[in-house]
């Protein structure tokens, strides 16, 4: 619980030699408004170049994001029918797989995730996610969050955490950041070098092509009899026959005609110089791995270590999708159980992901050949509850 700075109110010094005994004077407590704390991360910034203009980081957050929205989530607990309501259908314009594909998609740009618990009368009613570039958090005296700052600058709302009751009307759900204790880091950020030479290899091979695909040079006049340098006329000449004939990709191939005196001299290296298309697939391995995605699910050659499209799947659903899950589900437990009448439940169904169907084929054929289990202990196994008898009761 955030502890309070409360400091008594002084009388005013033409007050003092009049006052009561100090066991009689009446005190104000009061405290200090508090006041957020800006984030260092320019979402801006991360959300333009590593998802809008970056083809690979772009189709990492969707898979992820596709990925954790796709599994089915239920919950369990006394008193959450209002909590299952909202959960069922978060607002009038998102279904819950829209909003958990945005929520997730928040997070993995931005490191920080954030959903706002709308009541009515002191009853949840719509949940609704909040853009973290306009989310600042409000600490308190001892450093522990108060509450939240939403909105534009001019006009900010404030979101506050009853200390009392442990009621939040906001989830902030942040990934690890050693350097921050309010925000937690984004995956671009630590990709933020491959994203930048993606980006670049990619402006650069547009300017290439632009250029007729040749690279840079310079054209020397090495002097013509009775001349050192190319007169005014000439020069301007040159540079608009070299604009409108060899510039552009309409243009790519055309001779260049060489006049007396003039030599063409290349200043950059050619793309076969450069490794240009390995530099590109080694930068769009790196930005995958920031974000968890398997390269081989995005079409990236090279050191490729799974055997098929089956196995790398497999493990981008085992490392990537279902900690995630089981992160998200612990929040919202963590966040709806003051909400409730006690401790409330929230649950994947990892039955309903094709991915996993494998795995639990293989389960249930181990299972099924084990004679030395019961019918009970093998349904307990395999994540269901005892068998019931045929007079609807259990043994």
């Amino acid at each position: 619980m955030p502890v309070f700075p409360f400091r008594k109110a002084r009388p005013a010094p033409e007050l003092r030699a009049h006052s009561a005994p100090a066991a009689q004077r009446p005190f104000v407590a009061m405290t200090p408004l508090g006041r957020p704390v800006w984030t260092p991360r320019d979402f801006g910034a991360l959300s333009r170049e590593g998802y809008q203009r970056n083809a690979i980081a772009y189709r990492c957050v969707r898979m992820v994001a596709e990925a954790v929205a796709a599994v089915p989530f239920r919950l369990e607990g006394a008193g959450t029918g209002a909590l299952a309501a909202v959960l069922a259908r978060p607002n009038p314009d998102q279904s819950l797989a829209e909003l958990v594909e945005a929520f997730v998609g928040h997070l993995q740009i931005s490191g920080n995730a954030y959903l706002e618990l709308v009541c009515l009368d002191g009853r949840p009613c719509e949940m609704a996610v909040l853009r973290p570039d306009r989310v600042r958090v409000i600490p308190g005296a001892d450093g522990w969050p108060l509450g939240w700052e939403h909105g534009e600058a001019h006009a900010p709302r404030r979101l506050w955490r009853d200390p009392l009751t442990g009621r939040s009307p906001v989830l902030h759900l942040k990934l690890f950041n050693p350097a921050d204790d309010h925000y937690g880091q984004s995956p671009l950020e630590a990709a933020a070098t491959a994203v930048d030479i993606h980006n670049a290899g990619g402006a650069w091979n547009k300017a290439l092509i632009d250029n007729a695909a040749r690279p840079s040079g310079a054209l020397v006049y090495r002097g013509g009899p009775g001349s050192e340098r190319l007169s005014e006329p000439q020069f301007e000449r040159l540079k608009a026959e070299l604009a409108a004939a060899h510039t552009g990709a309409a243009n790519a191939g055309r001779p260049l005609l060489l006049e007396g005196g003039l030599d063409w001299t290349p200043m950059s290296l050619t793309p076969a110089e450069m490794d240009f298309v390995e530099a590109r697939r080694a930068a769009a391995r790196d930005i995958a791995l920031a974000l968890g995605v398997p390269p081989m699910l995005l079409g990236v050659p090279g050191d490729n270590t799974y055997a098929n499209y089956r196995e790398a799947n497999l493990a981008f659903w085992r490392a990537t999708i279902l900690p995630l899950v089981a992160k998200l589900c612990a929040a919202l437990e963590h966040w709806f159980s003051p909400w409730a009448d006690g401790p409330v439940r929230v649950l994947a169904d990892q039955d309903a992901v094709p991915a996993l169907n494998g795995e639990r084929e293989a389960l249930w054929s181990r299972l099924s050949a084990a004679d030395f289990l019961s019918l009970d202990e093998k349904r307990a196994l395999a994540g269901f509850g005892a068998a019931p008898l045929a007079g609807g009761g259990h043994d």
